[in-house]
């Protein structure tokens, strides 16, 4: 379960405001932020599992973002991980939307993919068979189809639409937003397929678990001046911040030289 809410060209002085909250087992090995040696201007965690990365930026003005959907999983030897579909898109040069319709959806378990560059960003899934370029906005993404109307999404959209409206945007506000424990109510958990403690714990923006819960939070302010603002704080199981890095560059420099 991870949660996405982003902001594109809905700010005078913000190209795109994403915040971010990834889910995953704590047991599953992962590398925090940093520059990557092999591809120097590019940004992202690394999964060391699979050795691609849920979200990354680089200085080239390219952002991707993937989360899998709430689904079985393919028993398939030729499933290929979602998270090369990050690293393929900020270290290409394809547009976003040719990108995301140009992926083998028998390739990959259900994906949603969010790919931006300075003048679109695309939204691409193979479970919802939609590969579009998305207008001037607020969104939310979670581990369904964009803008699914789950109880965290629906929040934590509303919290950033508030914050845009109010130009209150900044790391901090955003950290708030994705910090939020706050489950759903009772009678909005679905426990079809979960125990009720379990999905009552994945329904909040926040989850805190032993074994499953938020492994870190993103935040990401992009100017239209080429001017990028990236946060990642990570968490232990407890919910402990683990540590915080922060990095601020500019996408434009790169474009000029």
């Amino acid at each position: 379960m991870c949660l996405i809410v982003f902001a594109w060209q809905a700010h005078p002085h913000y190209r795109l405001v994403l915040a971010a909250n990834r889910d995953e087992l704590h047991s599953r090995p992962a590398r925090d932020a940093h520059w990557w040696p092999d591809h120097k201007h590019v940004l992202a965690g690394r999964d060391l599992q699979a050795g691609g990365t849920w979200l990354a930026v680089s200085r080239r003005g390219r952002i991707a973002t993937v989360t899998n959907y709430r689904e079985m999983q393919r028993s398939t030897g030729r499933v290929k991980s979602r998270g090369e579909i990050v690293s393929s898109f900020v270290t290409g040069v394809t547009p976003p939307k040719d990108f995301a319709s140009s992926l083998n959806a028998k390739n990959y378990s259900g994906y949603s993919l969010l790919a931006a560059d300075s003048d679109q960003i695309a939204y691409g899934s193979n479970i919802a068979g939609e590969y579009s370029v998305l207008k001037a906005g607020i969104y939310g993404l979670s581990n369904a189809a964009l803008d699914t109307p789950w109880h965290k999404l629906l929040r934590s959209r509303e919290a950033l639409r508030d914050l845009v409206r109010s130009d209150a945007l900044s790391e901090p506000s955003l950290l708030r937003l994705l910090a939020d424990r706050q489950p759903a109510p009772v009678d909005q958990i679905d426990s079809s397929t979960l125990p009720f403690p379990m999905a009552r714990s994945l329904s909040a923006p926040f989850i805190v678990s032993p074994e499953y819960g938020t492994r870190c939070s993103t935040t990401i302010l992009w100017s239209y001046s080429g001017e990028l603002e990236f946060c990642e704080r990570s968490f232990d199981a407890s919910g402990k911040v683990t540590g915080t890095a922060r990095h601020r560059f500019s996408t434009e420099d790169v474009k000029k030289s």
